[in-house]
């Protein structure tokens, strides 16, 4: 039997490096000295807040890709997209596969509508609005808690530079992409030039629909800002004393850096990440290794909900084809 390594070996690659960087971590982060709160009535509550916030933030990341959708012309139902989003969180954290959650809503829904072009189209729009809201958050909290450069210099100068050039390199990728020349240059069906032939098209729709773009930027703001309370939430559970503030400085810069294809659901560095902005706050590295697992626990607690859709979904996109 024939094996496709191009498929094999990157979901391989990652499991290994998953693996690697958890046990890394599990010996430098000083594990033996975790901090485990008492257990009291109102931890059950941090956590319960933490998943129901979470979930808000999947209502709300749906109704950002339905305002996206709306700017290409494309409709669709809240509940439908719900159910997409969903099947993308499940498989995105739980299968380590090439096909990621991305893919597969482009793939649903394009099955059902039939405009793949502005499908993908969609989903690379909300995707780069991250890009957008994410460092604006960060720089927003920097200058908010002066405070936070005194304390922690070299974690604030940090997520600083990488939010300013994550907002430089958008903002390259969006004029080159907006270009009428280069843009369509640059479009194809295949590879990487699909990414930016999608961003083309999406950002020539965007420009004549200004306040369905307001919208979906709203909506995206909301979105962020669950998931960063969230993680203040998750904090507050573990009877960390991370403030509202901080979280906003950081937690963005963590959100940027775990999403890259690294590792399985960014498990590791996230955690990295997280003891290196959190420890000179006064949180000892084991705590911070605690927060970014127990984060991630309450995301994969969401995503389960996204197994039905993902296993009957399947079965409705092959009734389609």
């Amino acid at each position: 039997m024939h094996v496709d390594w191009r498929k094999v070996l990157p979901p391989a690659l990652r499991i290994v490096a998953t693996l690697a960087m958890v046990a890394w971590l599990s010996q430098h982060a000083h594990l033996s000295q975790l901090h485990t709160p008492p257990w009291r009535p109102t931890t059950l509550l941090w956590l319960s807040a933490a998943l129901v916030v979470s979930f808000i933030g999947v209502l709300l990341s749906a109704l950002r890709w339905q305002r996206v959708l709306a700017t290409l012309d494309l409709a669709a139902s809240t509940p439908t997209l719900v159910r997409h989003y969903l099947a993308g969180q499940f498989v995105g954290n739980f299968l380590p596969t090439t096909i990621g959650g991305d893919v597969l809503r482009v793939s649903r829904l394009a099955a059902s509508n039939g405009e793949t072009p502005r499908t993908v189209a969609s989903v690379v729009l909300e995707r780069l609005t991250g890009w957008l809201i994410l460092p604006l958050l960060t720089l927003f909290a920097l200058m908010m808690n002066p405070g936070l450069r005194r304390v922690a210099p070299g974690p604030a100068a940090t997520a600083m530079w990488l939010a300013v050039a994550t907002l430089v390199a958008l903002g390259v990728l969006l004029v080159l992409a907006a270009s009428p020349w280069f843009g369509n240059r640059l479009s194809s069906t295949d590879g990487w030039r699909r990414f930016t032939g999608a961003i083309h098209l999406g950002l020539d729709r965007v420009r004549h629909q200004p306040v369905l773009a307001f919208e979906v930027l709203t909506v995206g703001f909301a979105y962020q800002l669950a998931v960063m309370l969230a993680a203040f939430l998750s904090a507050k559970a573990l009877s960390l004393s991370v403030g509202w503030t901080a979280i906003l400085a950081f937690f963005p810069v963590v959100a940027i850096v775990q999403v890259l294809p690294l590792t399985v659901g960014g498990l590791g560095t996230r955690e990295a990440a997280l003891i290196f902005f959190l420890h000179p706050l006064g949180v000892a590295q084991a705590d911070a290794f605690a927060l970014g697992l127990l984060v991630y626990l309450v995301t994969l607690g969401v995503s389960l909900l996204g197994a039905p859709a993902f296993a009957f979904g399947s079965r409705r996109v092959r009734a389609v084809a």
